[in-house]
């Protein structure tokens, strides 16, 4: 687990040459707005995340391992000027989110399924639709007592 942990948290485009290493010939990964099949189509996920953000990086959380299963939390962090700007009024932007991992016999990734909140981490973030966003998550929200 170590070894996937290292790739995440060290992923560079350069990186990217390594992933066969990393994912079976026809692993699948999911995300929110993702699905494909194999270590090149994965590999266009992750270059495209680096032609469009600056300074991506996944920091893992935790790590949980049973069998062939892994479970990671972690924040993804990364800047953008068309989001909308962090408390501290910084471009920094963090997601915050889970993976699920089935494992080969020889621990390379099978099935990849991550899991965040596209609502609160991303699209309340935006300019104009975030505002909507907002307002929506404050309006469906249960009254506290």
């Amino acid at each position: 687990m170590a070894v996937l942990i290292g790739y995440f948290e060290q992923l560079s485009r350069a990186e990217l040459a390594r992933i066969d290493a990393i994912y079976t010939p026809d692993a699948v990964f999911k995300d929110p707005f993702n699905e494909v099949r194999g270590p090149p189509a994965i590999a266009a996920i992750f270059g495209h995340m680096f032609d469009t953000m600056t300074a991506p990086r996944f920091i893992v959380r935790d790590a949980v391992v049973q069998g062939d299963d892994a479970f990671l939390t972690w924040d993804f962090v990364f800047e953008s000027t068309t989001l909308r700007r962090a408390p501290d009024g910084s471009a920094r932007q963090c997601i915050r989110g889970a993976s699920h991992l089935k494992l080969d016999a020889n621990g390379r990734i099978a099935v990849h399924r991550d899991y965040w909140d596209a609502a609160e981490e991303l699209h309340e973030k935006l300019p104009l639709i975030g505002a909507l966003m907002r307002w929506l998550r404050r309006r469906l929200a249960t009254p506290s007592r």
